[in-house]
């Protein structure tokens, strides 16, 4: 077989390929009945997301106060918004999943919907009326497309804390006239219900049709049936109460309500207490046809959902009041603050995908599938500070397996005790729970498959993916345990050594660095490959030896790709390099792990942040806070190269390429691509407005991706071919093009000419070509010098016309090129009007909006008014020039004349020889 000789390309290129940035920080938020898009937000700002890539679709204009409430209408056309401003805001929501780069802005806006606070808003099943409940108790009900009030309620007893529309669906079980009600609750633990089929009511004052009693603290979800027969109310009372709407029994006092109004029929029943024991902060009712395996049908099929305090979803039978089953998995208590971290505030039903969508305090998002009861999806709201990042390989078992199952999936660890493991195609994603403090490395082994974590809690913990997990259960889960620091582990390395061909790939030894500033060696030859969930308890990993390594804390540490060497980086500015020694345990005997120091590899002023071996050369690259990258050598441990480039502290360092390039981040917000041997910097990479903390490459080296204290993960993709290729299109295009223009002009095709060089945005040929028009033989009667080429101007298209208005103003502020300037110019004015000139800077901003994808914005007045004020000086400057030099031919011709009078006048002209 032969070897390819020769230096690999390097790589100059890579392009943003997909940014993932905050989702949902806090607040409201809203799905489209579909399930397909969701609404969130993130700070002021509202996002439209497509559910299933998780790509931005638009961002809706913000009035930069806070989102109070908001809620889509059933036909999902219109979003409408309630802010801290007390205004209401009506969005036209696109129909298209093409993500748009312009901010899509309010339709309508009330600038005073309500005088308090809208923290509840909800629309009818028909799209038409919006309803929203303010902090001072009144209740109004809008006509959403045109935009005024219907009815306005008050005489709540505070802040109103849910509403639900009363409109009947299911007309076969409807004998009465169709009503629509409206039903209120507020903090005075009372539930209302008024009737908006009588005449409308926008001055106030309208009553109840019933006021219900039967909850002691504040109600935070109603719901009403399909047939419009059962209303369900939940509250912080840890209650859900069952209510019968079709009762019409006025002779006695309802038992738990009492009827008011004028139409004494109409008297809702309490007819059922369920103890839910938690506070309930989200309820809703379940279709009928719902296929729910295991439930009894009770109650004409009742089935409702509840989500609160304990961060999970139960779904009930409305019959004996009891649990079918549970979305979700209730979390061992930590802590007071992660309690209240994974607490529900919203339950989203999605009938159309028989999905349940629990919207959680910690900016998590997690879709289940009620008729597989299982979580199908997962979004991720806020990651916070980015502070390590690896590429797993859950399915890749064998080096066998496609290279397109490889680096299938990111690990990132942040600002957080939990870990997110992201899917990189559909970006579902996974928390994996098990540290009790802030989560600060990561590595990964066996081929990407095992993930090893290292935390603040003074442990590091092993993950291996779950056993037979399908395509929607997947996940990690921890398999082993590592104790024995007595700080804060801050550096992790797994063993890199390949397995047998075919087989798994499996680890023997793993090495932490703390804030204790000791190295500690981990024997892991037992540690299992897959994780069986619950059924068994995570091995306890034993210590094979402890050194102290360092002066100060223990940054990184990066083990060698034959398992034979260890390098640590420390902020007492060395990197040191450590001969591995490990022998596994054979014949009953223990494994036994020892470190030898070979070298130290001193040359920084500042900490070392991050070393890492190459996979090719015998060469050791390190970052440190003194902003530089050094190349060391393994033989003697001298520094070979010095990379300097970056302006604050380098964090992140690896090598790609085959070793002939080194990839670096810095707190300066940018990553780096270097050429080793030129010591040059390639490329530079910003995505990020803060440190880039977090680093990996995958397996085959086209994919980096770089995570921040910005919360902004950027995925970067190798274009260098890409480029290279565009570029040598472009060069042959442009060459073609030239000899199109040269055909043109000797072929005396103007129109054509003048069009090309207009199309290449090249002034200086259409300046010489003008310039030759107006020197070889130009016609007498032609404004530019050819006939033809003043019908080209007059005939000019459009945005033509402003290009070649653009060319001749910059031609205008040369003295040399000026004369051609004034030519085209008088030649535009005199044979184009004024609105002709308009409308060509009407068309060149409509081209421009239309290649950025924007609306575009009509300001051709403002446009011509400035090509017009660029003109005015460099003319006068040139016509005054021209002046003085007339006065001065004047002169000469003065000082001429005299000279030929002066000397005719001294001669004898008789005596003048002839």
């Amino acid at each position: 077989m032969t070897v390819p000789l020769g230096r690999p390309k390097l790589k100059t290129a890579f392009k943003n390929a997909r940014s993932v940035r905050p989702l949902y920080t806090s607040g409201p938020v809203a799905i489209t009945l579909d399930g397909n898009r969701i609404v969130t937000c993130v700070s002021e700002d509202i996002l439209l997301t497509d559910v299933a890539s998780g790509v931005e679709i638009c961002r809706f204009a913000s009035d930069t106060q806070a989102i109070n409430s908001l809620c889509i209408s059933p036909s999902s056309t219109h979003l409408l918004v309630f802010t801290a401003s007390l205004s209401l805001r009506i969005f036209e929501i696109p129909a298209s999943s093409t993500p748009l780069k312009t901010v899509i802005h309010p339709t309508r806006v009330v600038a005073r919907a309500h005088d308090a606070p809208v923290h509840v808003c909800k629309t009818d099943p028909t799209s038409t009326y919006l309803a929203s409940g303010s902090a001072d108790g009144v209740v109004k009900v809008w006509d959403i497309r045109r935009g005024y009030v219907t009815h306005v309620f008050k005489g709540h007893g505070g802040v109103v804390s849910a509403l639900a529309f009363d409109y009947s669906q299911d007309m076969s079980s409807v004998t009465q006239a169709q009503k629509m009600r409206l039903i209120t609750a507020s903090v005075d633990t009372r539930i209302r219900i008024f009737d908006l089929s009588a005449t409308s009511n926008s001055a106030g004052g309208g009553k109840p049709e019933a006021v219900l009693d039967g909850h002691f603290s504040v109600p935070r979800g109603l719901d009403v049936s399909l047939d419009g027969k059962w209303l369900v109310s939940g509250g912080r009372d840890s209650v859900v109460l069952v209510w019968d709407l079709s009762s019409t029994t006025s002779a006695s006092k309802p038992s738990g309500g009492k009827a008011k109004g004028k139409n004494k029929a109409f008297s809702p029943t309490l007819v059922k207490t369920i103890p839910v024991l938690e506070r309930v902060e989200a309820l809703g009712l379940l279709r009928p046809d719902e296929d729910l395996t295991g439930t009894t049908s009770g109650l004409d099929g009742l089935r409702f959902y509840t989500g609160g305090e304990k961060g999970v979803v139960k779904i009930w039978d409305g019959k004996d009041g009891s649990a079918l089953f549970t979305l979700g998995k209730e979390q061992t208590k930590i802590s007071d603050d992660q309690e209240e971290q994974r607490q529900i505030v919203d339950v989203i039903y999605l009938p159309s995908k028989s999905t349940v969508v629990s919207i959680h305090a910690d900016q998590n998002m997690m879709f289940h599938s009620l008729s597989t009861q299982s979580l199908t999806r997962q979004l991720i709201g806020y990651n916070d500070e980015i502070v390590d990042a690896s590429f797993l390989s859950p399915i890749y078992a064998t080096l066998s397996e496609t290279s397109a199952q490889r680096d299938s999936h990111l690990a990132l660890a942040t600002n957080s005790s939990l870990i997110r493991v992201y899917d990189t195609n559909s970006f579902d994603a996974r928390l994996l729970e098990g540290h009790t403090d802030v989560v600060l490395t990561l590595d990964q082994g066996v081929a990407g498959r095992l993930l090893a974590s290292g935390s603040k809690d003074r442990s590091a913990r092993l993950w291996a993916p779950l056993a037979n997990s399908g395509d929607g259960d997947w996940g990690y889960g921890c398999v082993g345990i590592c104790e024995g620091h007595a700080e804060s582990v801050g550096a992790i390395a797994l063993s890199r050594k390949a397995g047998n061909p075919g087989e798994l790939e499996r680890p023997e030894f793993m090495f932490t660095g703390s804030q204790d500033r000791t190295i500690k060696m981990w024997d892991l030859c037992e540690v299992p490959l897959s994780c069986k969930g619950g059924e068994t308890e995570p091995m306890r990993c034993k210590s094979l030896t402890t050194l102290k390594a360092h002066e100060k804390d223990i940054n990184a540490l990066d083990i060698s790709p034959n398992d034979k060497l260890l390098v640590s980086g420390s902020q007492d500015r060395t990197a040191k390099i450590y001969a591995i020694t490990y022998s596994a345990g054979v014949g009953g005997k223990a494994p036994r792990g020892e470190l030898k120091l070979m070298g130290t590899c001193k040359g920084h002023k500042r900490g070392v942040w991050t070393v890492r071996f190459s996979r090719t050369e015998r060469v050791l690259a390190t970052g440190s806070g003194d902003k530089t990258v050094k190349l060391w050598s393994l033989d003697d441990f001298s520094c070979l190269k010095t990379f300097e480039g970056h302006t604050n502290s380098v964090l992140r360092v690896d090598f790609i390429n085959v070793g002939l390039q080194v990839v670096s981040a810095a707190s300066d917000g940018l990553v780096k691509l270097w050429d080793i041997k030129d010591e040059e910097c390639v490329a530079t990479l910003d995505n990020h407005e803060d440190k880039v903390w977090a680093l990996a490459v995958s397996t085959d080296e086209r994919r980096i991706v770089s995570g921040a204290a910005d919360s902004v993960v950027t995925f970067w993709e190798d274009c260098t071919e890409e480029q290279e290729e565009e570029k040598e299109l472009a060069r042959a295009n442009l060459v073609q093009k030239e000899q199109d223009f040269q055909n043109y002009v000797s072929l005396h095709d103007y129109r054509r000419a003048i069009q090309l060089a207009l199309a290449m945005e090249q002034p200086g040929r259409l300046l010489s070509l003008f310039r030759n028009i107006q020197t070889n033989d130009a016609e007498a009667a032609s404004i530019t010098g050819r006939c033809s080429v003043d019908e080209v101007i007059r005939t000019m298209g459009g945005s033509d016309l402003a290009k070649l208005l653009h060319f001749a103003r910059d031609w205008n502020t040369n003295a040399k090129t000026s004369r051609v300037a004034q030519v085209v110019l008088h030649a535009i004015v005199k044979l184009r009007s004024a609105d002709d000139m308009m409308k060509a800077f009407q068309d060149e901003q409509g081209e421009a909006a239309f290649v950025k994808g924007e609306v575009p914005v009509q300001k051709s007045t403002s446009a011509l008014k400035e090509l017009v004020d660029a003109f005015i000086p460099y003319t006068e400057r040139h016509l005054a020039r021209m002046n003085k030099l007339v006065q001065e031919s004047y002169m000469v011709d003065y000082i001429l004349g005299e000279m030929d009078d002066g000397m005719v006048d001294d001669m004898d002209i008789d005596t003048m020889p002839i």
